[in-house]
C-alpha cells in the first residue's frame, strides 16, 4: 500500500475529524455528490423508459418494418400489392425477423344515434402477434382473426367507445366509400387502451378478409407485410438489407415493392424522442457540475485545515506530488460515499415506481398514466465511472494549493 493511500484511510477513519471544523463542509460535498448522482439515475432512467415506452406503442400498432406499395399515398386509403406464400417464407428466413404478418387498412366512419367518428379498420389474419394488444386489453377478448372469412366482429379502444358511449356487445355501423358507399354491422368483442391517443382514436381491429372485400382486392393483395425483429438495434442494417433485395421488384399487377422502418415511417416523433437526448445531457452537465463544485469546496477546506500536517509531512521529505495523492485519495473515499448514497436513492425510486407506479401522469399529455422508467446496467456503470472520474478530474487543479504550503510557515505556531 501507498504512503498516500494509507495515511488517507487514516485521516477518513479518523473518529476524531467528526469534531472538525471541516465536518460540516465534508457533510455538503458528499451530499451534493449524492443529490447529484441521484438525480443523473433518475433523470437517464425516467427519459430511457419514456422512449422506450413511446417506440414500443408505436411499434406495437405497426412493427419494426413495413414492406408496402411504393406508389403508395401516405394516408390510410392504401394501394395493394401481392404477397405470395414464397415471399413470406423468404422473410421468414431471415435470421433477424422474428414475425412476419400480413395487413390491410380501409379508412371509414362509424356512425351512432347521436355521433359519428372517423377511423381506419386494420384487417390482420391469424398469423398477426396480438401480444401488444392483449397487455393493454381491457373488456372482453382479441378473436382469433381470419384471411379467409368475415366473423364481423371487431376491436376497439375505450378512447373511442367512451367517446362515443359505446361497451362490449355492442353492435356498431360502419361506413366505407370508395366507388359507392357500402355499410357493415360490427359487434364489439374488446376494448382496449394503450393510451396512445394518435391511434387509440384511429385503429378498429378485424378480420382481413373483410377489409379485403371492401377495398375489393384479390384474395393474394393486402395492403403491406409487417416484420417484427429479435433486437431493435438490428433496425438499419435490416431493413437495408432487405431494401436491397426488393429493390427493382414489381408484382404481377406491376407494383413496386417498398421497405421502410418505423423511424423513417414517423420521422416527427422520433425526431421529438431524439431532442430528449439533450435534455439528458444538459441535466448530466449540470449535476456534475453542482456536485464537483461541492467538492471542491471541502476539499480546499480540509487541505487548509490539515495545514500544518501536510508542513510536518513536507519537512519529514514527502513530495508534493505524494501529498496531492493523500488528498485526492481522501476525495476519492468521501466521493465514494457520496456515490453509494446516490445509488442507493437513486435505485429506491426505480424500483418504487416500477413495482408500485407511485408517479402519475396524465395519458392524454404523456401518452401513458405513470412515470415510465427503464434500467440499464450499462448507463447505471457509466454514469457511476463517469461521476467519478469528473469528479476526481475537477479536483486536480485545487489539490495544487498545497504546493504553495512551505513547511516553516505552516508550522510557526505549532
Amino acid at each position: 500500500m501507498s504512503l498516500s493511500l494509507y495515511i488517507a484511510r487514516r485521516i477518513y477513519r479518523d473518529q476524531a475529524s467528526q469534531k472538525r471544523v471541516s465536518r460540516p463542509a465534508v457533510l455538503i460535498a458528499m451530499t451534493g455528490i449524492a443529490i447529484g448522482l441521484a438525480v443523473m439515475i433518475v433523470s437517464v432512467s425516467v427519459i430511457v423508459g419514456f422512449k422506450c415506452e413511446i417506440r414500443d406503442k408505436v411499434v406495437g400498432f405497426g412493427a419494426h418494418i413495413r414492406i408496402d406499395n411504393l406508389s403508395g399515398s401516405s394516408s390510410y386509403e392504401t394501394r395493394p400489392v401481392v404477397v405470395t406464400d414464397s415471399m413470406l417464407a423468404a422473410l421468414h428466413d431471415d435470421p433477424q425477423v422474428r414475425r412476419v404478418q400480413r395487413y390491410s387498412t380501409k379508412p371509414g366512419m362509424i356512425k351512432t344515434a347521436d355521433s359519428f367518428q372517423g377511423v381506419v379498420l386494420k384487417g390482420i389474419a391469424s398469423e398477426y402477434d396480438i401480444s401488444f394488444f392483449k397487455a393493454h386489453l381491457l373488456e372482453g377478448e382479441i378473436p382469433q382473426f381470419s384471411d379467409s372469412a368475415s366473423s364481423n366482429r371487431v376491436v376497439l379502444s375505450c378512447t373511442l367507445a367512451d367517446k362515443l358511449n359505446l361497451k362490449l356487445g355492442d353492435k356498431i355501423d360502419t361506413y366505407f366509400i370508395q366507388d359507392d358507399v357500402r355499410a357493415r354491422r360490427l359487434s364489439i368483442v374488446g376494448i382496449y387502451q394503450t393510451n396512445f391517443s394518435e391511434y387509440d382514436r384511429l385503429f378498429l381491429l378485424t378480420d382481413l378478409c373483410m377489409v379485403n372485400r371492401l377495398n375489393r382486392w384479390e384474395p393474394d393483395q393486402v395492403s403491406g407485410v409487417e416484420l417484427l425483429l429479435d433486437d431493435y438495434k438490428h433496425l438499419e442494417e435490416a431493413t437495408y438489407r432487405l431494401a436491397d433485395a426488393s429493390q427493382g421488384r414489381f408484382d404481377r399487377y406491376g407494383q413496386e415493392y417498398c421497405v421502410r422502418h418505423v423511424e423513417q415511417l414517423h420521422p416527427q416523433l422520433f425526431a421529438w424522442l431524439g431532442i430528449l437526448d439533450v435534455n439528458i445531457w444538459v441535466i448530466l452537465f449540470l449535476m456534475v457540475g453542482v456536485a464537483g463544485f461541492t467538492m471542491i469546496s471541502g476539499l480546499l477546506i480540509i487541505i487548509i485545515e490539515r495545514t500544518s500536517m501536510i508542513g510536518v509531512l513536507k519537512s519529514l521529505g514527502a513530495s508534493n506530488t505524494t501529498i496531492r495523492r493523500l488528498f485526492l485519495w481522501l476525495s476519492v473515499f468521501l466521493i465514494g460515499k457520496g456515490m453509494l448514497w446516490g445509488n442507493l436513492i437513486g435505485l429506491a425510486f426505480y424500483f418504487i415506481q416500477a413495482h408500485w407506479g407511485l408517479f402519475k401522469l396524465d395519458p392524454t399529455t404523456y401518452y401513458m398514466d405513470t412515470v415510465p422508467v427503464s434500467f440499464n446496467l450499462w448507463l447505471f456503470l457509466l454514469l457511476n465511472v463517469g461521476s467519478l472520474l469528473a469528479s476526481l478530474l475537477m479536483l486536480i487543479g485545487p489539490s495544487y494549493l498545497i504546493t504553495r504550503i512551505h513547511p516553516a510557515q505552516s508550522m510557526r505556531y505549532e
